[in-house]
């Protein structure tokens, strides 16, 4: 069974960084599709970034565009979010996924029924 554990959550001004990691155990990481979806108080559950086994990426680019940026680190079962100019409306839990099938596709799918495994998320708080 495939496990994935977030970190790098926190609290942080308007404007400032935050890198989020999630280190996977349990399975073959390098062959899934990685993504970090977010679920903000009283909203749906959003795809954020994601990136395949070869390290084809696609961005939710409405709400993170130029600012976010997605990498792995296969050596490290790891995956990255780095999270720039951070905006209160990036206030949410974000949450790391593991896509089995991602290996056949060029791109990372951006539906959450796309993805087999889930991590518990971890908080982001932007104060303005």
């Amino acid at each position: 069974q495939v496990q994935l554990v977030e970190s790098g959550g926190g609290l942080v001004q308007a404007g400032g960084s935050l890198r989020l990691s999630c280190t996977a155990s349990g399975g073959t990481f390098s062959s899934y599709a990685m993504g970090w979806f977010r679920q903000a108080p009283g909203k749906e559950r959003e795809f954020v970034a994601g990136i395949t086994r070869s390290s084809g990426i696609r961005y939710n680019a409405d709400s993170v565009k130029g600012r976010f940026t997605i990498s792995r680190d296969n050596a490290k079962n790891t995956v990255y979010l780095q999270m720039n100019s951070l905006r209160p409306e990036d206030t949410a839990v974000y949450y790391c996924a593991a896509d089995r099938s991602g290996w056949a596709t060029p791109l990372p799918r951006s539906l959450e029924s796309a993805y087999d495994y889930w991590g518990r998320g971890t908080q982001v708080t932007v104060s303005s």
